[in-house]
């Protein structure tokens, strides 16, 4: 069977055009793609707001999620199947549905104004768009999947001038002090094994403790027996001198 990365190649080693590269990752551009993200994050924060606050609040947070349920039901949809998924689930859950709507709205619009998680709240709102194109409302959702792709495509720099940018620097800087500590502390390891192996080895002996000296054991007397002791009347010799050993001297 023929190898298709043989015959294709492999997709990692393709590479874009350098257009394409220096549009996503130019610090030139940067303030372009942040001026995008910011005016989509205000664009669902005003939707967010009014489904949380505002004059759509009734329908969302409360009667049961009237808003959506209405939504599903009285949209065009643009296929069968998603119409079946309209009726069949998300009408018997419009209440917390709704609610979620409303709140990843708004976090989405957070997240787009402050920089911060900046593909996950580009990818939440091609999913939020989505779900309104199938259910048959086109309004703006086109301009605004527009804009969500082209933030998504240039992550590095829509999100640098933001948390995201904070968040790497931060992250960078660290890396680099403990990428500096851990140099300094492995030279310094080896000088001291260095100087170590450099230093001549020590006597051992001289190193152990110097030996008592030892000395003789001292001599035992003996006491000899007394002449009224024996009963033979000689004269007492006087105490027997014996050495360490035992013997008599």
């Amino acid at each position: 069977m023929t190898d298709v990365a043989a015959v294709l190649g492999r997709p990692s080693d393709r590479s874009a055009p350098p257009v394409l590269l220096w549009l996503g990752r130019s610090r030139v551009m940067a303030p372009v793609w942040t001026a995008m993200r910011v005016w989509l994050g205000i664009m669902w924060i005003q939707a967010g707001v009014a489904k949380l606050w505002g004059a759509d609040n009734p329908a969302f947070l409360h009667h049961g999620g009237a808003g959506v349920a209405g939504f599903a039901t009285h949209g065009a949809s643009a296929y069968t199947w998603w119409h079946s998924f309209l009726t069949g689930f998300v009408v018997p859950n419009a209440g917390w549905i709704a609610v979620l709507v409303a709140v990843a709205e708004f976090a989405i619009g957070i997240g787009l104004v402050l920089g911060l998680f900046t593909r996950l709240a580009a990818l939440g709102s091609l999913a939020l768009l989505f779900t309104y194109v199938m259910s048959g409302t086109a309004s703006v959702c086109a301009f605004y999947a527009l804009f969500a792709i082209v933030i998504l495509a240039t992550w590095r720099t829509s999100g640098w001038l933001g948390a995201d940018g904070l968040i790497a620097g931060y992250r960078a800087r660290r890396h680099d002090i403990r990428y500096d500590q851990d140099r300094q502390d492995g030279q310094a390891t080896r000088e001291d094994e260095d100087g170590q192996a450099g230093q001549p080895a020590r006597n051992t002996a001289a190193r152990a403790p110097a030996a008592a000296p030892v000395s003789a054991p001292a001599p035992v007397i003996l006491p000899a027996p007394s002449p009224t002791a024996n009963g033979t009347g000689d004269l007492d010799p006087g105490p027997a001198v014996t050495t360490g050993g035992g013997r008599a001297q």
